[in-house]
């Protein structure tokens, strides 16, 4: 019988796209490789691409996360969960000070946000707080920065931060879901191959083709890296080596028991 683990016909198409969500569609695989190669990329797509978060906030009035902030609807608790679901588009590897200044009531947005030709906001229309009181004034300073997956905020908290300055959940991927689905196709003679079809969703501050991508080509990475890896043989550690001959030392200083014959 007659088979090839990488078909000629392997290809990938896209079904569909647009700026937040795609389906693609990777064929001619051979049988149970469609699961294989779809949760490696479902795992990569979630976890190792790089995106932006706010990973600390500042907040005047507030010296703490369980703060009511004076002339403002929501508390500081509510503020920070809707902190933590604004996208940002970051063009630097260094961590990005921005502020929020706005007087008067209405409602405070991502737009409010004073950005540099660093940072680019993906969700402008996000809600933030809602100011009531015509003299109060809302001023925050928030950090924005890259990272990888999801970093909660008790690893900030232990850099010792400065007084007032809170540290939020971040979740820095850029990708909010991923589905597959796999199914039989006919390759040759064949019935029995697989058609993965990967659908992803971003947040938009990158493309799903972008992502789907940049998740392969870390794959091949790594890949790549342990094929030119050398296996060796493990040796036996000096360790569980030692520990063999005290055993052995043990068992031959041990006193031996006498055997009895039982007498007729």
């Amino acid at each position: 019988m007659q088979y090839d683990l990488l078909s000629e016909t392997v290809s990938i198409r896209t079904v569909s796209e647009n700026e937040k969500e795609g389906v693609f569609e990777i064929e001619g695989l051979y049988t149970g490789y469609g699961a294989t190669v779809g949760n490696a990329l479902r795992r990569v797509l979630l976890s190792s691409l790089p995106g932006a978060a706010i990973t600390q906030v500042k907040l005047k009035g507030a010296s703490h996360e369980f703060t009511a902030v004076p002339g403002v609807i929501e508390d500081m608790v509510e503020i920070m969960l809707n902190l933590k679901r604004i996208r940002f588009r970051l063009n630097t590897n260094e961590p990005q000070v921005l502020s929020i200044r706005k007087k008067g009531e209405g409602e405070v947005l991502a737009s409010d946000i004073d950005v540099n030709p660093s940072v680019e906001v993906i969700t402008p229309d996000h809600h933030i707080a809602t100011v009531t009181e015509k003299g109060a004034e809302f001023d925050m300073e928030i950090t924005v920065e890259q990272g990888l997956g999801y970093v909660p905020a008790e690893v900030r908290r232990s850099e010792k931060l400065p007084i007032g300055v809170i540290a939020l959940d971040a979740i820095f991927s850029p990708v909010i879901k991923v589905h597959t689905h796999v199914e039989n196709m006919r390759v040759g003679d064949r019935t029995d191959y697989d058609r993965l079809r990967i659908t992803v969703e971003t947040s938009g501050s990158i493309s799903p083709s972008q992502a789907l991508h940049q998740s392969t080509k870390i794959l091949q990475d790594h890949f790549i890296k342990l094929s030119e890896v050398e296996v060796k043989e493990a040796k036996p550690s000096v360790k569980s080596s030692s520990s063999k001959k005290e055993k052995d030392s043990d068992e031959s200083l041990a006193p031996k028991k006498k055997s009895t014959k039982s007498k007729k």
